[in-house]
């Protein structure tokens, strides 16, 4: 049997030079230094990872800069690295930041790729059905292929992803088995490269050509992969291969020469006709036994159903090769036993690590503020697993459908050799994960967390009521390296409480003080409603505000909050996306509503968290609404005003004035434009990015919160009445485009004819 972690001979051939881990290693590109507590807490990562450490944690207080030190450990280990975040608004915004770190290596983006995804479900108490829907996002999704295929060829790569990278994908061998490898002077002939293509379901054109087809013209092959904006166009002599060319999708202008491409398959999936023949036998087999299982309990309807439904997936799968719900036969297709879990991103580290740094255990894993990510990692397989075994229960999938599925937590954590938990407030399961692999003796506050936060263990049981507060587990604990002195001197922020009547009214006053200094605002509500609501009213009062809640997809969320550090939005007003990690220097207002109401949203690690996005602006300052002072807002105070003394005391001895963090500000769809146009990494694999020009294409196509890149006038004039029209012909200009963008052709006709009317003049 072949060994799925070997990529070998997928690599036959290629540049040596690239393979290497000594010449194609990390370097970290900074004008900064590591200062404060930051070079001593890397130091000691590394000699703890150095001496095969399995969990490690980094405390590092809100502008500490945490992320700086995860670049820096990962340079001085130069390993593969996965750093894993709890949602895809601080994914991005870590791929941003090591992207710039690292602008030669393979940094690469991993998240879900859904849109909007309703799962299949079935509600036995209303017999009701839920067919799956679902919106793919074609830019996250080339980023997943860009991942992918860079793990699969290069040493040097660094994935920021969310926790969609503990779901299941093609084995890493299986994946690269079916890559078509070209180079320049190699000896074939076009034909036989499109038949190679074509096993790659690619689908040949002789028209205009889209992702995922093949065209011949003349003496030129092009080629669009689904995990790039930019087709390839690989043009033949008398010898073979003469150039490998990219170019821009619209007007084919040569962007970059490459000397070598490998070409994916278009899709992610990919199994061998025997395999193929061979899983549809086995759900055959298994719909036989499972169909007389049901009729020896009496469920005739739930057997009929089950026979229709799988005989109809089956029939799709023999014509057309894919059905609506082929990831339910996953098992099957993988050549899985039952219970066998399925392989996911980390395998693919994992057969990286042993073909270019000789183990397969040489990688690392870092999880970003691990107190939201762990729990959420450990919570993804049982609800999964309820729902299926639901659909399973009355006849709706095979019991096979089970094993397709997200990791168990303690699959998860066998599979990662080592890990670094990074948090300014590390959970439980964190801490106690350090005191077992350091054999140090567990707080009180910690037993609890031994029936499930054990890296062996799926469950979690209650608190105990005489448990440690997180300050003194803390304190208990030795060798945890912390990151607790800014080197920016920046102090945490001043916490003033205040009473909930005329809350909103309050709040718009001191929103347009920090208007008036150029500053921002945060402010954070309990419910999506309320956030819209808020949002609304303050527009209404003059201030540009945008909500930002888990409805908003992830493109427009990175917009939303990229408007705000440039100007063109004044205040946001979040639930849940405005704490952990969300870096904008220009925000010196944070606002808490219902501060002292009691739960997930406002426990003291939450509070903290939210509280410190005020600590990156000398002028941070939180407001908390409420009535009464609860105890996690106390506990969360408390530490506030200790680090804030203990930060002063440093900046008095060492005489540091603090200053505002100094950060470049984004470009409009800039980060889009990377997402689109990417694959990260070298010209080997795929080459520099190209295609689009226009920098304000965002802007254009109304992506998101990119609306606000457009001048005010036009924005706000576009609906004037032609008669109070008194506009130069530049922006009547604009206006037309942008009316024609919205599809309001009368409009655009209308202004249209005033533009022909004034230029006659």
């Amino acid at each position: 049997m072949s060994d799925p972690f070997d990529i070998s001979k997928a690599l036959e051939g290629a540049v040596k030079d690239t393979l290497s881990p000594s010449i194609s290693k990390f370097e970290l590109q900074s004008k900064h230094s590591p200062a404060g507590d930051q070079e001593k807490a890397i130091e000691k990562l590394v000699f703890q990872l150095k001496n095969k450490q399995e969990r490690c944690v980094l405390l590092g207080v809100t502008g500490s800069g945490k992320t700086f030190a995860m670049a820096h450990l990962i340079e001085r280990l130069n390993i593969p690295t996965l750093i894993m975040s709890h949602n895809k608004t601080l994914a991005r915004q870590l791929y941003q930041e090591m992207a710039s770190l690292f602008p030669n290596n393979g940094v690469e983006y991993f998240v879900s790729h859904y849109d909007y995804y309703q799962p299949e479900a079935y509600l036995p108490k209303r017999d009701l059905y839920i067919d799956k829907e679902l919106s793919i996002n074609e830019r996250i999704e080339q980023e997943r292929f860009a991942t992918v295929a860079s793990l699969v060829s290069r040493p040097d790569c660094i994935v920021v992803s969310s926790v969609s990278c503990i779901y299941g994908l093609n084995a890493p061998e299986t994946f690269l088995s079916y890559h078509c490898r070209i180079h320049v002077g190699q000896e074939i002939e076009p034909i036989d490269l499109i038949r190679e293509l074509v096993a790659l379901q690619y689908a040949r054109t002789s028209t205009d050509l889209e992702r995922g087809q093949v065209r011949l013209r003349g003496e030129n092959l092009d080629v669009w992969m689904p995990s790039r904006d930019d087709p390839l166009r690989i043009r033949f002599g008398f010898d073979g291969v003469e150039h490998i060319q990219i170019c821009d999708p619209v007007t084919w202008e040569i962007l970059d020469e490459l000397e070598e491409a490998w070409i994916h398959p278009k899709e992610f999936f990919m199994v061998s006709p025997e395999r193929f023949e061979n899983a549809l036998e086995n759900i055959e087999t298994e719909l036989d036994g499972r169909i007389a299982e049901l009729k020896s309990e009496g469920k005739e309807l739930e057997a009929h159903r089950l026979d229709q439904r799988t005989n109809y997936d089956l029939e799709m799968l023999r014509e057309v090769g894919h059905c609506t719900a082929v990831e339910n036969y996953s098992m099957h297709f993988d050549g899985r036993s039952p219970g066998e879990r399925p392989y996911c991103l980390l395998d693919f580290f994992s057969a990286a690590a042993k073909q270019f740094h000789g183990d397969p255990e040489k990688f690392l894993v870092i999880m970003d503020e691990s107190h939201v990510t762990l729990p959420q990692v450990g919570g993804m397989y049982g609800g999964d697993r309820s729902r299926k075994l639901n659909l399973i229960e009355h006849g709706f999938r095979l019991p096979s459908a089970a094993d397709n599925r997200p990791l168990k937590i303690h699959e998860f954590q066998s599979l990662v050799p080592q890990m670094v938990y990074v948090s300014a407030t590390p959970g439980e399961r964190e801490l106690l994960h350090f005191c077992e692999t350091t054999e140090q003796e567990i707080p009180l506050g910690l037993r609890h967390a031994s029936g499930g936060g054990g890296v062996n263990e799926p469950e979690y049981s209650k608190k105990h009521p005489d448990s440690e507060s997180m300050y003194d587990m803390l304190q208990m604990i030795e060798d945890i390296p912390r990151m607790e002195i800014r080197p920016t001197g920046l102090l945490d922020p001043a916490i003033e409480v205040r009473g909930t009547e005329g809350q909103v009214a309050d709040l718009l006053s001191e929103i347009n003080a920090r208007i008036e200094k150029g500053e921002r605002a945060l402010v954070t509500v309990l419910t999506i409603k309320f956030a819209e609501e808020v949002s609304q009213y303050l527009n209404k009062m003059g201030i540009k505000a945008h909500y930002l809640h888990s409805e908003i997809d992830t493109i427009e969320r990175t917009e939303i909050i990229n408007a705000l550090r440039i100007g063109h939005i004044d205040a946001i007003v979040g639930i849940n996306l405005l704490r952990e990690g969300l870096d904008i220097p220009e925000v010196s207002l944070v606002a808490i509503f219902d501060a002292d109401r009691q739960g997930f949203l406002r426990n003291e690690r939450s509070l903290l968290q939210t509280i410190g996005r005020a600590a990156r602006n000398s002028n941070g300052r939180v407001i908390l609404y409420a009535d009464s002072v609860s105890p996690p807002m106390g506990a969360a105070i408390r530490q506030t005003l200790e680090r804030r003394e203990r930060q002063s005391r440093h900046n008095d001895d060492n005489g540091i004035v603090p200053v505002t963090i100094q950060k470049a500000l984004p470009v409009m769809g800039g980060d889009i434009e990377d997402l689109i146009a990417g694959t990260a990494g070298g010209k080997r694999l795929v080459a520099s990015k190209g295609g689009r020009k226009d920098g304000n294409w965002a802007s254009n196509l109304k992506v998101g919160a990119g609306m606000w890149s457009t001048s005010n006038s036009v924005k706000s004039n576009i609906s004037q009445p032609i008669e109070e029209f008194d506009f130069t012909i530049e922006e009547l200009k604009k206006m037309m485009n942008q009316a024609a963008l919205e599809l309001d052709f009368e409009r655009a006709a209308i202004i249209r004819d005033k533009i022909i009317e004034m230029e006659s003049k």
